[in-house]
């Protein structure tokens, strides 16, 4: 192989690696846009269970480029968007036990986010790690909301006891 070669092989797998990088912000670009201009709950709920990845995979970016406040931003921003997505599906009057959609997809989006975002904070600094700590803690806790919404516990049952 000729070195031409070699640096037309190179030159097409830089362009392409550029190429995934900009198709992957222009995608997140494009669900924030949705996210943002949805005034349904329930599809709120689904563009933002798909949105949680995306968020999590561009804060692993801005920490791999030394944006460690910008990371830190954008997981308080998914943070802040699963916080209003809780709300409003909460203030929607819907009964979660008879029709889950929505508080279904946003609690199991919800629990693999928290898995990644635990993968992230494995991988900082330890002085940095409360920061992320906090908006992954925000993060179970709307999610435990959640789980709680879909899974009531009725008044007149009490806790299973497990037989010793």
């Amino acid at each position: 192989m000729t070195s031409m070669m070699t640096l037309r092989i190179a030159a097409t797998i830089a362009a392409l690696a550029l190429a995934t990088a900009l198709a992957a912000q222009d995608r997140l670009a494009i669900a924030l846009g949705q996210f943002q201009h949805e005034t349904d709950p329930v599809r709120k709920a689904r563009v933002l269970s798909k949105l949680g990845d995306d968020q999590v995979e561009e804060a692993k970016k801005e920490l791999k480029s030394g944006e460690d406040v910008a990371s830190l931003h954008t997981l308080e921003q998914y943070r802040d968007e699963v916080r209003a997505t809780v709300d409003g599906l909460e203030a929607g009057g819907v009964d979660p036990e008879k029709k889950p959609a929505g508080f279904k997809e946003l609690q199991i989006s919800l629990r693999e986010t928290i898995r990644h975002v635990d993968d992230l904070i494995l991988t900082l600094p330890v002085d940095k790690r409360p920061f992320f700590r906090d908006v992954r803690e925000d993060l179970a806790k709307a999610q435990y909301e959640l789980i709680d919404s879909l899974f009531p516990r009725k008044p007149n049952q009490s806790p299973k006891k497990a037989n010793p």
